[in-house]
């Protein structure tokens, strides 16, 4: 499978798979996409459960590791620990990694060799790679996953639906809810209205909230207690 390096009209980096015709972040900008669906309508808008003493995040679709390095810089800035589990089958190879800008683009240039680490630290192994963020890789396709906790926010950020009909369903939603800590919270890129009424026969309560450059939506679900 052929992946080829572009870069999105906010200058940051993404990745193409042109024989799927997809790509793994927004081509009217990867950084700016990331930031308002992962960050701005999710992250900022949840708190972990009392109990907990850190955010508990599962992200469907490590991708790039930009969401989880954007993950990572605010859970620093904010003093907010978090444990974030990343879901990848296809991880990137190391020659696609080094290419990527995120940290340039960022004015952040100190944190690229934890985004290296991102990608080059230990699968299936909890690795703390600041006092604040704790990642969790998984090498399985998100259909087999189990998880091992409830998770506080989803950052559901699988190929589009048109590429991964499978991973849209109401029976995919419906074992995301699952996994799903109470007034949990889900946010997705994607506002199609079969996706949508998947989210919402699963059970969430949906969300519309205004999308990113080049979307005019986006949703963002919550689970009820």
């Amino acid at each position: 499978m052929e992946r080829k390096i572009i870069i999105t009209k906010d200058g940051s980096h993404s990745v193409a798979i042109p024989e799927m015709n997809v790509t793994y972040h927004s081509v009217h900008g990867a950084l700016q996409e990331s930031i308002h669906v992962y960050i701005e309508a999710g992250l900022k808008n949840v708190r972990p459960q009392e109990a907990a003493s850190y955010l508990r995040i599962m992200e469907a679709g490590l991708g790039t590791g930009l969401n989880a390095l954007l993950t990572l810089i605010e859970a620093d800035k904010s003093r907010r620990a978090v444990h974030y589990t990343a879901i990848e089958l296809f991880p990137l190879r190391n020659e696609e990694i080094q290419p990527l800008n995120y940290c340039g683009q960022l004015n952040s240039s100190h944190y690229q060799m934890i985004f290296e680490k991102i990608h080059q630290c230990e699968w299936e192994s909890e690795i703390a790679l600041t006092p604040f963020f704790t990642l969790f890789k998984t090498n399985k396709d998100l259909i087999d996953f189990s998880a091992r906790q409830l998770f506080d926010l989803i950052y559901f950020d699988a190929f589009a639906p048109a590429a991964q009909p499978e991973l849209w369903t109401k029976e995919m939603f419906e074992k995301i809810y699952t996994m799903m800590s109470g007034e949990a919270t889900l946010v997705t890129y994607c506002c199609k209205g079969e996706v949508r009424r998947a989210m919402q026969a699963a059970g969430f309560t949906i969300e519309k909230l205004p999308g990113p450059a080049g979307k005019r939506e986006m949703l963002r679900g919550k689970r009820e207690v």
